[in-house]
C-alpha cells in the first residue's frame, strides 16, 4: 500500500480492501509459506514442534495462549508475529483507537468522517507500531485494560457522564487491529480475567453503564507457567474455552540446539569475540550444566531451567577467561575447564531450589551441577572407570594415576599464563598420549583443555583425588585428599 496516500477519499480510489487482523496475519502466513520464505526467524528447536502449531493457530484465526516455563521463547514468539502483518495500515489521524478509515468504530471517527467525508485525513502505522505487550501483574485493573470514565476530560470538555465522550480507553481497546500479548495471564485477577470474556467471544467492550457496543479486531496472544496454575493464580476455565488454540512449548532437545542457542543469544563484545576461544568441549559443558540442574533433585522441575542459564553462564566463562588474559598481558587465551569457576554465579539465580536444595545451598547445588557435567561428559569422551573394573580390563588411565599414587601432585592455578598451565599439564605423564590415543583428530588448540579435562574426570571418578586452594584447584593421590570436603570450584 502506498503510505503517500493522505486522504479518505484516495485509499477508496486506490481500491484498499479492509481485512481482519486474523485475515491478514493467514493471508501473509500463506503467502510466506508458498514463497517458501523464512517464517519465524532465530526461534531454535521448534522446526517441528512449537512452530507449526503457531502457523496451524494463525490459519485458523484463533487466539493463541503459549503455555511453557520459564525461558522457552514464549514471548519472542509472540513478537515475530508481527512479521506477518502488512508492513503500513491506514488509520484515521488522530483516532485513539486505530479506526479503520472504511470501517470507523469509534465516535471520534464516525464524526470526523461525517464533518470532511473524502476529505478525511489519513494516518499510516508501521507493523512494528502494532505490537502492544502488557505484564498482567495482581494490581491490574479493569479500568487499566479496558477503560473508565474521566472525570477530568469531563469537566474539561463540558459533557455529563452519559456521553460517550468521556471514557477514557484502556490499553486493550488503544490496540485496536493490532497484536495484544499478556505475559503471564494466571497472575491476573479471576474479576480481571472474566472481563476479556467479550472480547474473545464477540469482540465487544463494555464500560461503566454505558451502552458501549466496540467491535474490537485484535489478535490476542497469552503466555502462561505451568506453574502458575497452581502456585500463584490459575485461567479461569470459561477464558481458556475461548483460547483457539493453546501451545506448548519446550526445552531444546539436544546439546547441540542448546549450544545454538546460546551462540545466537550471547552478548559478547568485538574484542572477546576475537581474543577468546571456547573450544567445544567447554562449550558443551556449559549447556550440560542446565541438562543436569533439569533433573536434579535440588532443582524444583516445575519452575523449569531457563535458556538464560546457560547464555548467562557462557556470557561469565567468557568473561572469566578474558579476566585473566588481561592480568597476564596476553593476547589471546582459550577457555579453560578451570574457568567454569567462573559460572557459578550466573546459576545461582537461574535455579528454584526444593528444600533439601535450599539446605544445600544454591552455591553448593551449582557446584554439584558442574560436577555431574564433567562426570557425565567424561564417559561420553573416554572409557568409563566404572566399567572398566567390571570387565578387569587395563586401564588406560593407569599411568596417570600410578603417577599421583607416587606421591605426585598438581597445582593447576585459576590465574595461571599459557606457559605455566602448558608445562602443569605437560608435567603429568601418559595425559598426552591418552588424548593422542582417543582423540588424534583433536584439533591442537583444544589438547590442552582436554588434558585438564582428564584431570577433573578422573577426581570426578574418584581415580585421583583433588583440593581447593585458595587460587587454584590441587590434583593428588585419592587417600591424600579424601578428607578434604572443599570442592575443587571454591571462588578464589
Amino acid at each position: 500500500m502506498h503510505t503517500d496516500i493522505k486522504t479518505l477519499g484516495d485509499l477508496r480510489k486506490s481500491g484498499y480492501i479492509s481485512r481482519s487482523i486474523k485475515d491478514e496475519l493467514r493471508e501473509n502466513l500463506i503467502r510466506k509459506i508458498q514463497h517458501q520464505e523464512p517464517v519465524f526467524i532465530g526461534i531454535i528447536g521448534f522446526e517441528d514442534t512449537v512452530i507449526p502449531e503457531v502457523e496451524r493457530a494463525i490459519l485458523s484465526r484463533h487466539n493463541i495462549n503459549l503455555l511453557g516455563l520459564r525461558g522457552q521463547a514464549k514471548t519472542r514468539i509472540a513478537r515475530q508475529i508481527t512479521e506477518f502483518l502488512d508492513e503500513y495500515m491506514p488509520i484515521i489521524e488522530g483516532s485513539e483507537l486505530n479506526d479503520d478509515p472504511l470501517h470507523p468504530i469509534s465516535t471520534y471517527g464516525k464524526e470526523k468522517i461525517a464533518q470532511l467525508g473524502d476529505a478525511t485525513p489519513v494516518a499510516w502505522l508501521h507493523r512494528s507500531e502494532r505490537y502492544v505487550e502488557k505484564l498482567a501483574t495482581p494490581d491490574v485493573s479493569i479500568a487499566d485494560l479496558i477503560g473508565d470514565v474521566d472525570p477530568i476530560k469531563a469537566a474539561n470538555l463540558r459533557l455529563s457522564y452519559s456521553d460517550e465522550r468521556v471514557i477514557h480507553y484502556g490499553i486493550i481497546p488503544r490496540s485496536n487491529r493490532c497484536i495484544f500479548v499478556i505475559n503471564e495471564l494466571p497472575d491476573l485477577q479471576a474479576r480481571i480475567q472474566v472481563s476479556l470474556f467479550n472480547i474473545l467471544q464477540e469482540g465487544d467492550i463494555q464500560i461503566r453503564g454505558f451502552k458501549l457496543r466496540l467491535m474490537l479486531d485484535i489478535q490476542f496472544v497469552f503466555t502462561a507457567n505451568p506453574e502458575d496454575y497452581t502456585n500463584r493464580g490459575s485461567i479461569v476455565t470459561p477464558l481458556k474455552d475461548r483460547i483457539g488454540s493453546q501451545i506448548l512449548t519446550h526445552y531444546p532437545k539436544s546439546i547441540e540446539l542448546s549450544r545454538a542457542i546460546t551462540a545466537q543469544e550471547a552478548k559478547l563484545s568485538k574484542a572477546q569475540k576475537e581474543h577468546v576461544q571456547v573450544g567445544e568441549l567447554v562449550a558443551n559443558l556449559i549447556e550440560r550444566i542446565a541438562f543436569e540442574a533439569r533433573e536434579s533433585e535440588y532443582v524444583d522441575s516445575k519452575s523449569g531451567v531457563s535458556a538464560r542459564l546457560t547464555i548467562s553462564a557462557y556470557e561469565n566463562l567468557v568473561s572469566t577467561a578474558e579476566r585473566r588474559m588481561l592480568m597476564n598481558t596476553e593476547q589471546k587465551t582459550t577457555a579453560r575447564i578451570s574457568d567454569l569457576s567462573g559460572v557459578v554465579s550466573a546459576v545461582n539465580g537461574k535455579i528454584e531450589l526444593v528444600y533439601e536444595g535450599e539446605q544445600e545451598g544454591a552455591g553448593m547445588v551449582a557446584l554439584s551441577l558442574l560436577s555431574k557435567a564433567i562426570r557425565n561428559q567424561f564417559v561420553e569422551l573416554f572409557p568409563d572407570p566404572s566399567k572398566l573394573k567390571k570387565k578387569k580390563e587395563v586401564s588406560p588411565y593407569k599411568v596417570i594415576v600410578e603417577w599421583f599414587s607416587a606421591g605426585n601432585e598438581v597445582d593447576l592455578m585459576l590465574m595461571a599464563n599459557e606457559n605455566d598451565y602448558t608445562k602443569t599439564l605437560m608435567a603429568v605423564p601418559g595425559l598426552e598420549n591418552l588424548i593422542v590415543l582417543h582423540m588424534p583428530d583433536l584439533p591442537e588448540n583444544e589438547k590442552l583443555t582436554m588434558m585438564e579435562f582428564v584431570l577433573f574426570g578422573l577426581a570426578e571418578h574418584s581415580l585421583i583425588g583433588k583440593n581447593a586452594l585458595v587460587k587454584g584447584v590441587q590434583f593428588k593421590d585419592l587417600f591424600g585428599s579424601m578428607f578434604s570436603s572443599k570442592d575443587v570450584f571454591e571462588d578464589e
